[in-house]
Formats: C-alpha cells, sequence, structure tokens
C-alpha cells in the first residue's frame, strides 16, 4: 500500500480575500498510483459535471465554480469527502476548524469574519449522506481509503506579513506548500509516500527551495523536465517522493479535491466580506477579489461608505 497526496492553491493571484492551500490525502494500493482514479471510482465521482447522475463532482476547482452553480458543487463533494471522515461541520467556523484551525484565532480579529460560528452552511443531510457512503464503498472496492483533509488558510494580515518577510509572494506559497509536504511526511512518512502538487508558477528546478525547506533530509533529483519535475527526499529512515506537474489540479484526482477545498475556503471568507461591506449600502457590489475587480471594490467603497473604516493591512494583499 501507498499513500497518495495532492496539493494545490486557491486565490494566488487576488488582491483581496486569503490565500488557501490544500492538501488530500489518500491510502492506495501502490499499482494504482499510475492509474486514472476517476475510472477506477467511476462509480461515485466524476470530473465533469454532464451525467453525474448523483456521483461527486471532483474536478479543477475553475471547472467546478462559477456564476451560475456559485459553491453547490465545491460544498458537496468537500462536506461529502469529510463526511467519509466522519466530520460534519455545521458553520463556516467548524470548516476551518476541521481544515486549518490555526487561523480561527487570526481571523477572529478581522470585523467580517467575527460571526464565522453564525455562518450555517445549508446542506442537503441526506444527499451529503448517499454520496459519502457511495465514495466509501466504492473506494473500499478498490482498496482505497480518504486519510485527510487539510488546509493552510493565509488571511490578508498574515500574508502581508510574510510577504514583507521574505520579499517574495512566490516564496510563501512554496512555504505553504511544503508545510504540507512536512506534515504529511509526519503523518504517513512510514509509507510509500508520493505527493503530486500543481507546478509552481512555471519554475522546472525546485532543489534550492526543497533544500532550504528540508534542510535536515537528503534529496536526489529523480527527473526534471518541461512537463514535471520529480524529487526523493530522505530522512529518519523514512522518504517521500515530490511531484510538481503541469496542470497536475486536472490530471490528479486528489489534487482536484485539494483544488476544491481550497476554494471552497475561500469563496467563503471572501463572501463574508462582501457581506459585511454591502450591509453598509445597497449601492455596493460584491466582489470576488482579482486585481481588477477588487480595484473596483476598494474605490467602491471610498464612494459609497467613506465613513466605514477598517484596517488596509486586513484588506489589502501586498504584491
Amino acid at each position: 500500500m501507498a499513500v497518495l497526496v495532492g496539493i494545490d492553491e486557491a486565490g494566488y493571484g487576488p488582491i483581496l480575500g486569503p490565500l488557501v492551500v490544500s492538501s488530500a490525502a489518500f491510502e492506495i494500493p501502490a499499482g494504482l498510483l499510475k492509474a486514472d482514479l476517476w475510472h477506477v471510482l467511476n462509480k461515485s465521482i466524476s470530473n465533469r459535471k454532464k451525467y453525474l447522475a448523483g456521483r461527486l463532482l471532483i474536478a479543477d476547482s475553475k471547472k467546478a465554480h462559477n456564476k451560475r452553480d456559485g459553491i453547490k458543487h465545491l460544498q458537496r463533494t468537500v462536506l461529502s469527502c469529510l463526511s467519509c471522515l466522519e466530520k460534519k461541520p455545521v458553520t463556516a467556523a467548524d470548516l476551518l476548524s476541521l481544515l486549518c484551525p490555526d487561523s480561527l484565532q487570526r481571523l477572529s480579529g478581522y470585523p467580517w469574519h467575527k460571526n464565522l460560528d453564525s455562518h450555517k452552511i445549508i446542506a442537503n443531510e441526506a444527499d451529503i449522506a448517499i454520496a459519502c457512503s457511495a465514495f466509501m464503498n466504492d473506494m473500499g472496492t478498490n482498496d482505497m481509503k480518504l486519510l485527510e483533509l487539510r488546509s493552510s488558510c493565509l488571511d490578508v494580515a498574515h500574508y502581508n506579513k510574510m510577504v514583507n518577510a521574505v520579499k517574495n509572494k512566490s516564496r510563501v506559497l512554496f512555504t505553504a506548500v511544503c508545510q504540507l509536504m512536512k506534515t504529511a511526511f509526519d503523518n504517513f512518512g512510514e509509507d510509500e509516500l508520493q505527493i503530486v502538487v500543481d507546478r509552481q508558477g512555471g519554475l522546472t528546478h525546485y532543489r534550492p527551495g526543497l533544500q532550504r525547506m528540508f534542510e535536515d533530509m537528503g534529496l536526489k533529483i529523480i527527473e526534471e523536465t518541461d512537463a514535471h519535475s520529480s524529487y526523493e527526499l530522505t530522512g529518519g529512515g523514512r522518504k517521500m517522493k515530490l511531484h510538481f506537474v503541469i496542470k497536475a489540479d486536472d490530471r490528479f484526482m486528489p489534487v482536484s479535491l485539494a483544488s476544491m477545498v481550497c476554494k471552497l475556503l475561500r469563496e467563503l471568507l471572501v463572501s463574508d466580506m462582501n457581506r459585511y461591506f454591502l450591509g453598509f449600502s445597497p449601492e455596493l457590489k460584491p466582489t470576488a477579489g482579482y486585481w481588477k475587480d477588487g480595484l473596483r471594490f476598494i474605490e467602491d467603497l471610498k464612494k459609497h461608505i467613506p465613513h466605514v473604516q477598517y484596517d488596509p493591512n486586513q484588506m489589502i494583499r501586498c504584491r
């Protein structure tokens, strides 16, 4: 048996809202490491919205989320997977406490996140239970098991602090990714551990960054190509293999699931920000936080509610 972990992020580009990095870990027969897991588990999941027929959509979050569907598929999939882990969040605070508990205290300092415990997650419990059962049965038939979902939520002020410390936002993202790798190694390093990550900003050579983040571990380059870069890290008699792959969020099911977890958390937190400010004026229009529209939103705040004060360091991310 092996452990296959997928890692992805949501919110690297925006000016508003958090950067979220997540991981999804599965126990899997070693013979399925290179298999198409959507095909293996086709009774319970699909990476296409068409002909879902009750199955869970597990896909790159850009395909799972749009204006028409909103967070419907993100929420159904994440809640069903958490149910497989016997975790059933009722509020946004519950969800954060399960996925990234260290972020809760920081978020409590934001005016728009003070009421996370009253932000109810509305879901069809019967549908979630059925989807969870189907997924677990399908995995069981194939000797697979969902082991863990975990996130690192970098709220704006925390993100700004990290960027100001290292003067490089790509290093901040890489640090968060490596922290999830380390957690996976600590939890599952006694197994054959393989970690797949969506390629970081087109980078091909990861050795310097990995040596900086895992300075006590031995590092071996397996392969570095235009399509993927693979490494083996060893320490304490254990090892893990890391693969940075182009479009991993569209090619590897655990990475797609991690992508959906990230996007759901980010959308919930951005919606809290929108709800807070829109409560002051009907003239305001919500934002997704990306640069052009995020700048529009900031100008609208100045125009429509100049009397409402906020800490720019909690609102606007540095470049």
